[in-house]
Order: structure tokens, then C-alpha cells, then sequence
């Protein structure tokens, strides 16, 4: 029996389409999705949430703002480097800046997990780009909190990811990732250094040059 045409075609078209799709991306997107739909049901006893997040045609959540949230912590990228797990500490991650701790989901992000390329740093931009290691088609490094360059559809995954984190019934939100405040004291002393030094060497031009002027109107005098 022959095959139809418009049968053979789909198939074709149907397998080279499967052999491009990167299995361990769709099966991350598609359970984050999941996860986040059970939330979205579970927090606003919507029943239909599965529907529009598992077709990403879902409304963004708005995240709240922690400001004055008493238990919100100011946490340094050094110290985060530190929860990444190893000699009993927790498994903390940051997206966008705000840090989470997922070590109830150790299975996934502890060493040896699937996710645990993300713990103890921000890798914002490996959250949208979906390139954990290396570089990325921007040249950029994937596990870096820079958003430079990304896509409309790449910042939405991150904020997709975002929403998991935030909504989740075992993650729980910690607080904000700043900068060192020693090293921002010691790289503005360092800069104010340079300042002063490019200022005193300007200066030394200055007068330099006024020396020579000087120079040359006694010369022209003297030839006179």
C-alpha cells in the first residue's frame, strides 16, 4: 500500500523539526512550566492555569517587592559562592539579583544535579539562553547575571524562571545579592587614586609648557 504523499511530507518534516529539539531544554522548560501552572492554580484558585502557561501564552506575574521585608538579607556574591551545598550548607541561586534557596530540591540542584551549575552564582543570562557552559552566540559566558544582548523571548524565559522560584511551595526567598561594600570602598579609593595621579601629571604638562613659553619669549627678546 502506498503511502500518501502529504503523509511522508509531514513525517519528514516532523522528524527533521525533532532531531533539532534539545531534549534536556524541553524537558526543563516543560516541567518548570508544569510547576509553575500547579502554583498559579494554587495561589489564585485558578483551575485553567495549565492551559495558557504550558501553551506560553500565559499574563507575567508581577513580583512584589521585598524592601521592607524583615527578613530580607543583603547577601555579596562571595558569600553566595559559599551556599553552593558542600559541608552542610544550603543550596541558594540568584535570578534578576533576587537570591532563593532551593535546597529542598537538592535532588536537582546539588553537586551532581542537573541544575547545580546555577547554585552559588547569578547566571541570569544562562536562565534565558539556556547555554550552561562556555559561551553563548553572543560571545558573552553562559553562567554570567548579564542580560546584555539577550532577546525579548530569552528575558521572558528568565523571568518565567523567575516566577518559579518566587512561587514555589519549597523555594523559599532570602534577599537581595549586592556588591561587596570593602571592595566598593577599596575600588573608589583606587579610582580617586588615578584621578589624582592623571590630575598631578596633567598639572606637571601644564607647566611644562609654561616653562617653555617663558623660554622662548626670553629667547625672542634676546635675538631682538
Amino acid at each position: 500500500m502506498a503511502v500518501p504523499l502529504w503523509l511522508a511530507a509531514t513525517v519528514g518534516v516532523t522528524g527533521v523539526l525533532l532531531s533539532r529539539v534539545d531534549y534536556n531544554i524541553f524537558f526543563m522548560k516543560f516541567f518548570r512550566n508544569l510547576s509553575r501552572s500547579k502554583a498559579r492554580a494554587r495561589l489564585y484558585n485558578n483551575k485553567y492555569a495549565m492551559i495558557p502557561v504550558m501553551l506560553g501564552i500565559e499574563e507575567p506575574i508581577k513580583i512584589k517587592d521585598d524592601i521592607d521585608a524583615e527578613n530580607a538579607m543583603h547577601i555579596t556574591r562571595e558569600q553566595l559562592e559559599e551556599m553552593d551545598g558542600y559541608d552542610g550548607a544550603p543550596l541558594y541561586l540568584s535570578i534578576k539579583g533576587r537570591v532563593y534557596d532551593v535546597s529542598a530540591g537538592g535532588k536537582f540542584y546539588a553537586e551532581g544535579g542537573e541544575y547545580h551549575d546555577w547554585v552559588g552564582r547569578d547566571a541570569s543570562r544562562s536562565f534565558g539562553t539556556g547555554c550552561r557552559g562556555g559561551v553563548d552566540r553572543t560571545g558573552m559566558e553562559c553562567l554570567s547575571e548579564s542580560m546584555e544582548g539577550l532577546t525579548d523571548k530569552e528575558i521572558k524565559e528568565i523571568d518565567r524562571w523567575l516566577e518559579l522560584y518566587e512561587t514555589h511551595d519549597k523555594y523559599t526567598f532570602v534577599g537581595y545579592l549586592v556588591d561587596d561594600p570593602v571592595e566598593e570602598i577599596v575600588e573608589r579609593v583606587h579610582d580617586e587614586e588615578n584621578e589624582a595621579a592623571a590630575a598631578a601629571m596633567e598639572e606637571a604638562e601644564e607647566g611644562e609648557d609654561v616653562v617653555e613659553e617663558e623660554e622662548e619669549e626670553e629667547e625672542e627678546v634676546i635675538a631682538a
